[in-house]
């Protein structure tokens, strides 16, 4: 009896959370756009981590460490192409919204053309030669020491030739999320990062036969994976399982309007962009002068904390979608309301997730290393992350709804003065001044994160984001 009545309890409970969910319009709407990018997210950053762990675990402690620390030196530069890769799909983003909203579809095809081929031919194919031919000069610019840039070299040089297709991964993405079509992109990037963990299983330790690679196999089959993912996503468009079409039969040249509004978007978002990576190049530096050991700590925490940045990242891809949309459709009124609700559920979300952090720490970094250190000085990171999540995950959400809006340059503004002008400067009076190690770089990203949502929270609550307008 006690065993039915629980059920019946759990059933109830269900039912009356479903109703909450889904008996608001806006809600609903926000939830259904949000869910399949955050369970996207999430799990990306789960097999992310378990790909950091099967490193961390490599027997020899030197070369875990040393693999560690490459992945995330390498990271840095690999997120500033991405970034400025993502600064197009941006506009991108907000004009496929408000054709949508407008119920202009037929202007999606021109759009999505333009926003590949000049991302392929300005940025990935560009950066990706740079990145391919200084490969030593830029590890070592960002203060990787010998063992990391001996380990990490080829690892880099592999990255960078999959930064073609992941930039194409990244454009096609964009637009369908634009559209309101978010499980597309889920299903395959599910499908294609399951294959990446298991072909790191393979690669890194040398399993069923194949050759112990340890760093190197983690590059190549990220590499691998991300060239499915981009057939994938082209075939599935091709044969017309989304709004977005992408004919090759289909006349193209290159249009003004389109060009216009992409750069008149795109320019103060790839600006915020390069300024947000230029200064967490120098943080990344800062935090590197402290040891391969310490480093390796800091992107152990930096791993998790990005699991707790998704659901921000998420929320904000919906909040951007809707905007855009109710803006295309004249209704502005709504297009707030959806701002304001993706706001509510995803800070909710990033601060459950903040408590475990802050409860859990060694227990989560203890999946990752067994070195005392590395355990100790990533634990006490987590704690000031768990801290940082509700801010960050607000002022990611409402900065979102501002670039569906068109408005990137009030984010711009707010991370301008947020990263150099706060966490630079504070990170290095707190490590280099006062010796507070990686628990004051951390600081220094709470401080951040607090300023730049206030700067966004101003920007939000004075409505002129409503009124840009695109040709």
């Amino acid at each position: 009896m006690s065993f039915i009545s629980n059920s019946n309890i759990v059933i109830k409970l269900k039912a009356k959370l479903t109703t909450y969910l889904l008996e608001n319009p806006t809600r609903k709407g926000v939830i259904q756009i949000a869910w399949p990018v955050l369970t996207e997210l999430l799990l990306g950053s789960l097999f992310g981590m378990v790909d950091m762990m099967m490193l961390g675990r490599i027997k020899n402690t030197a070369e875990a460490a040393a693999s560690v620390a490459a992945v995330g030196i390498t990271n840095q530069p690999m997120f500033i192409c991405l970034a400025l890769v993502q600064a197009l799909n941006v506009g991108g983003t907000a004009m496929v919204a408000r054709y949508v909203g407008a119920k202009q579809a037929h202007r999606i095809d021109n759009i999505v053309k333009h926003v590949v081929l000049l991302n392929l031919l300005l940025l990935a194919l560009p950066l990706s030669i740079l990145g391919i031919t200084f490969t030593d000069k830029i590890m070592s610019f960002l203060g990787a020491q010998n063992d990391t840039i001996a380990i990490g070299r080829l690892y880099f040089k592999i990255i960078m030739v999959g930064l073609v297709f992941q930039s194409l991964n990244f454009s096609l993405a964009a637009a369908l999320r634009g559209a309101g079509d978010t499980k597309m992109p889920m299903g395959i990037n599910l499908k294609v990062n399951f294959l990446n963990v298991i072909g790191n299983m393979l690669l890194i330790y040398g399993l069923l036969g194949f050759p112990r690679l340890g760093v190197i196999g983690a590059a190549v089959s990220t590499a691998l994976s991300q060239v499915l993912a981009s057939i994938l996503l082209f075939y599935n468009i091709i044969i017309g399982k989304s709004i977005i079409s992408f004919n090759f039969k289909n006349k193209f040249s290159f249009n003004r309007d389109t060009i216009y509004n992409l750069v008149k978007i795109g320019i103060p978002a790839s600006l915020e962009q390069i300024v947000m990576r230029a200064g967490l190049l120098m943080f990344v530096k800062i935090v590197a002068s402290l040891g391969t050991t310490i480093f390796a700590a800091h992107q152990v925490s930096l791993n998790i904390f990005n699991l707790s940045f998704q659901p921000g990242q998420a929320f904000g891809i919906a909040a951007s979608s809707l905007v855009g949309q109710n803006l295309g459709a004249g209704n502005p009124k709504q297009a707030e309301l959806y701002a304001k609700e993706a706001r509510r559920i995803g800070s909710i979300i990033s601060s459950s997730m903040a408590v475990l952090f802050f409860v859990f720490g060694p227990q989560l970094v203890s999946l990752y290393t067994t070195d005392p250190e590395i355990i100790k000085s990533a634990s006490t990171a987590l704690k000031i992350i768990a801290v940082v999540q509700p801010f960050q995950s607000s002022q990611l959400i409402l900065a979102g709804g501002l670039r569906g809006a068109g408005d990137t340059i009030s984010p711009l503004i707010s991370t301008f003065i947020g990263i150099l002008g706060v966490r630079v400067a504070l990170s290095y009076l707190f490590v280099n001044a006062l010796g507070y190690g990686l628990a004051g770089a951390w600081m220094a990203v709470l401080v951040d994160q607090l300023v730049r949502w206030a700067l966004i929270y101003i920007r939000f609550q004075s409505g002129k984001w409503k009124y840009v307008a695109l040709r």
